[in-house]
């Protein structure tokens, strides 16, 4: 199964014809169905079947615009898509995959059904393959179809956060929100797009990590993680704070490259917008880091406390954590 995850994404990324491209996601999605299933809960039932629906509508769309768009223009090639129809069609059922507004419903009702080791994987890895072939077809999209995509996935994913206590759910409107700002510099820079995403999949694996081994699922579960462990407490917190875009974490980064980006283009007004929307997503990652570095663990709880346990250690982890945080001064070396 893992096998076929991996080659449905590398088959997508690296076909020049629509078909290929199609065959690959739907071989990744197939192989990833078993595994959203794994857990024998109607929750996990539920989650697949909303998974599959929504990916299966989405690589309709993604067919029809294609053929479409073939038999305008006679080329099935993906670099050929000049058919303003198939255009809107494609980036539509591409936002669909990932999970970004305005079709955003099923990913966090589908994390919340499955593991945390599952939702690291559709948070993370499912994206690379969707996010790619956007880039291919960036040049062709109407900038106001992914700037508005962008501001909505932005917003929505800012106000959906803020009152969650899932910790599963809170991480798919994370996703959400970073995906708008994925989407709306990919209409003037898919590069940088590129950078934003792949700092995104780094600072979140991480924090799905550490959430594992802690089995911590709810912010009241994340309350008494220090009875677990200090220094994973401390660094989810940290990691939070980094992927909201504060300085001087890495997560500033590739915001402060998307707002230089948008202002050297011109575009003033959207730049403004995206800080306002990220000051949204702001306050429920600095209400996570506040209720786990801020408050005084209570020494009688409500909630069962998790008592030490043997030290797991995580090598790759280890090395995760540190680069999610603090990577921010190689800002001078990227070439943009």
């Amino acid at each position: 199964i893992s096998l076929s995850i991996i080659t449905g994404t590398i088959m997508t990324m690296s076909s020049s014809n629509w078909l290929m491209a199609w065959i690959g996601l739907e071989l990744n999605m197939l192989a990833i169905l078993p595994i959203i299933s794994k857990p024998k809960t109607t929750r996990a039932s539920e989650a697949t079947t909303k998974y599959f629906l929504t990916q299966a509508i989405a690589s309709a769309m993604m067919l029809l615009s294609s053929t479409i768009n073939a038999w305008q223009t006679g080329s099935w090639d993906i670099l050929e898509l000049k058919n303003k129809f198939s255009t809107t069609i494609m980036a539509l059922s591409l936002m669909m995959k990932m999970g970004a507004a305005p079709i955003h419903f099923w990913l966090p009702e589908v994390l919340q059904g499955t593991t945390l080791q599952t939702a690291l994987l559709i948070t993370t890895w499912q994206k690379i393959a969707p996010v790619t072939l956007m880039y291919m077809i960036s040049n062709n999209i109407q900038p106001t179809i992914l700037v508005s995509a962008g501001i909505l996935s932005m917003i929505i994913g800012g106000l959906g956060g803020i009152n969650q206590t899932q910790l599963r759910k809170t991480m798919a409107y994370s996703s959400i929100n970073n995906l708008g700002w994925t989407i709306t510099i990919m209409a003037f820079s898919p590069n940088m797009a590129l950078m934003n995403i792949f700092t995104y999949i780094l600072m979140t694996t991480p924090i799905f990590l550490m959430m594992t081994t802690a089995s911590t699922k709810t912010l009241q579960n994340l309350a008494t993680t220090w009875t677990t462990s200090m220094t994973m407490t401390l660094s989810i917190a940290l990691l939070m704070l980094s992927t909201s875009g504060l300085p001087p974490f890495t997560g500033f980064m590739p915001k402060m490259l998307i707002l230089n980006e948008l202002v050297s283009q011109k575009l003033t007004t959207l730049a403004t917008l995206a800080i306002m929307t990220s000051l949204i997503s702001l306050l429920f990652y600095l209400r996570i880091s506040y209720l786990i570095m801020m408050l005084t663990p209570p020494t009688t709880t409500p909630s069962s406390t998790k008592w030490r346990v043997q030290n797991q250690k995580s090598q790759p982890m280890t090395m995760m954590v540190p680069t999610a945080l603090f990577i921010t001064h190689l800002i001078p070396a990227i070439p943009y």
